[in-house]
């Protein structure tokens, strides 16, 4: 079995910030190293997969998800504001620091700086698309400041571009996907089915 785990993630996604945790587990469990992978979920990924943002969804939708992540945080014991103040809110700005993050930094230092950032989101009530925000996270993570200035140059650009490919390629169409060997496990609610995959069934 392949040593990796891709990890597809939309960092204001709140099913992503459910499971974040949960997954470095599974993969410390397993022996496997995580390969965070940000991509353009609202913007590329949905066009080609039929996804449709929040906003746009039916009512019943949208009142059930509330439910699922209220049940969720319960149940997991995650702590979670359901409708936090900032919210719908732009998921690209901060995807891009992650980027530069594992660029300079590796995977490790990626993976802490996207927990951070989806607990600011929906813990501490930040919004993820202010720089100064970004800023802040970016100093309590340990990172350099140059990672923000980074997340705009022309190599941070086309990895998430290639991210973003690639996700459409393998067939991701949200937020989180874990994929090993190209097999897809989509949501933090199929975490389950991807420990016992990775364990050796």
């Amino acid at each position: 079995m392949t040593p990796f785990i891709d990890y597809y993630l939309a960092p204001n996604s709140p099913w992503t910030y459910l499971g974040h945790d949960r997954l470095a587990s599974i993969a410390q469990r397993a022996g496997m190293a995580i390969r965070v992978k940000p991509i353009d979920l609202g913007g590329q990924v949905f066009p080609v997969s039929g996804g449709i943002p929040l906003g746009q969804r039916a009512p019943q939708r949208q009142a059930y998800r509330l439910v699922e992540l209220k049940r969720f945080g319960a149940m997991l014991n995650i702590p979670i504001n359901i409708q936090p103040r900032y919210f719908p809110i732009p998921g690209n700005p901060a995807a891009a620091v992650i980027v530069a993050a594992q660029l300079s930094h590796g995977d490790e230092q990626a993976m802490a700086l996207t927990g951070a950032i989806m607990t600011a989101v929906w813990v501490h009530e930040q919004d993820i698309s202010n720089p100064d925000t970004l800023a802040a996270i970016v100093q309590a993570c340990g990172l350099p400041p140059d990672t923000l200035a980074n997340a705009e140059n022309a190599e941070t650009i086309a990895a998430f571009q290639a991210n973003t490919d690639e996700a459409i390629a393998a067939g991701v169409f949200g937020s989180p996907t874990y994929s090993v060997a190209g097999e897809l496990f989509w949501g933090q609610d199929r975490l389950e089915l991807l420990e016992w995959h990775v364990m050796g069934q």
